[in-house]
């Protein structure tokens, strides 16, 4: 059974990871646009912080450094973003409800995938 869950395990690993770098990558191109998103002031500030995050915890995952506290932090990362960005959007309804629904699940889909990965890690 190893033989197949090794192989899978560093499947998964990199794509939890690479669009993880992607997102964070993202938030540096699109700042300004994602700015007016951040319930809490300070603005793009957040955004940038929150693409460091995004990029550290891909780096981490992929060189499987720390890869259990990058993939449990990652998780913890996007249900903020659900309760605090998406959630809210969804409830407010609207042209925009449909698309913060789809968001709100990629983050909750992504979570647990970050967590299920983070369940395999040893800790360090």
């Amino acid at each position: 059974m190893e033989q197949i869950i090794g192989p899978l395990t560093k499947i998964g690993r990199f794509l939890l990871a690479l669009p993880m770098a992607v997102f964070g990558i993202l938030h540096f191109m699109a700042a300004d646009n994602m700015a007016p998103m951040v319930p809490i002031p300070g603005g793009a500030i957040w955004v940038y912080i929150t693409g460091v995050a995004l990029i550290a915890a891909a780096v981490s995952i992929i060189m499987q450094k720390k890869a259990r506290l990058a993939s449990t932090l990652l998780a913890i990362l996007l249900l903020i973003f659900v309760f605090a960005i998406h959630l809210p959007g969804v409830m407010a309804g609207g042209d925009g409800a449909q698309m913060s629904m789809m968001s709100l699940l990629k983050d909750v889909a992504i979570a647990g995938g970050a967590l299920v990965y983070a369940g395999t890690q040893p800790i360090d």
